[in-house]
């Protein structure tokens, strides 16, 4: 009796872990899960910024949005993954989460002007961290329950690239920690 109710919860676990992969692999793979490209305005205003990181003001600009093809032509595959398909780089692997030079960092998709240098800090995570956006029209931010986490979803307005998350323990003044992929981001030094 006893080695049929092992059997029986063996297989309950392993029947019960292969359901949740297969869950994870199929949410994984269908496809964005932030607002698609598809549901982008034909129009959008940000703010743009000129080479020494100072805003030029707020211009209205064409969305940019391309197939799937063009995009995975166009990114490495760890920015394709991040940015179209909502993943997420390993910690202290991408090339911006320890650069201390100033400027700005950019979308890798569409060039979009999203964090200043100055507002970087070293939150110990291994991705890069802003405790707030360079303009907040230049950003969309959804919610994301996903993982069965309740989370800000942080994504550039102009593609609909997913860039990261937000989470209410950064430093002050904003108390805010937008946690980006180095991978969803250009960096280009201020001249």
């Amino acid at each position: 009796m006893a080695e049929a109710s092992r059997t029986a919860n063996r297989r309950t676990f392993l029947l019960t872990g292969a359901a949740a992969c297969g869950a994870v692999a199929l949410w994984k793979f269908s496809g964005p899960h932030f607002a698609s490209a598809a549901a982008l305005p034909p129009t959008v205003t940000i703010v743009e910024f000129d080479a020494s990181g100072k805003p030029t003001g707020k211009v209205v600009v064409k969305t940019v949005t391309k197939t799937d093809a063009e995009w995975r032509h166009q990114l490495s595959l760890i920015s394709y993954d991040v940015t179209r398909h909502e993943g997420t780089e390993p910690a202290f692997s991408g090339d911006s989460y320890d650069l201390h030079e100033r400027g700005i960092f950019r979308c890798i998709c569409c060039e979009t002007a999203l964090f200043s240098s100055e507002t970087k800090f070293d939150s110990g995570t291994g991705w890069p961290s802003f405790w707030q956006p360079i303009a907040k029209e230049n950003i969309v931010e959804t919610s994301d329950n996903s993982f069965g986490m309740a989370r800000t979803a942080v994504s550039c307005r102009r593609c609909a690239a997913h860039l990261g998350h937000v989470f209410d323990d950064g430093p002050q003044p904003t108390g805010l920690r937008y946690c980006m992929n180095s991978a969803a981001l250009h960096f280009t030094k201020n001249v």
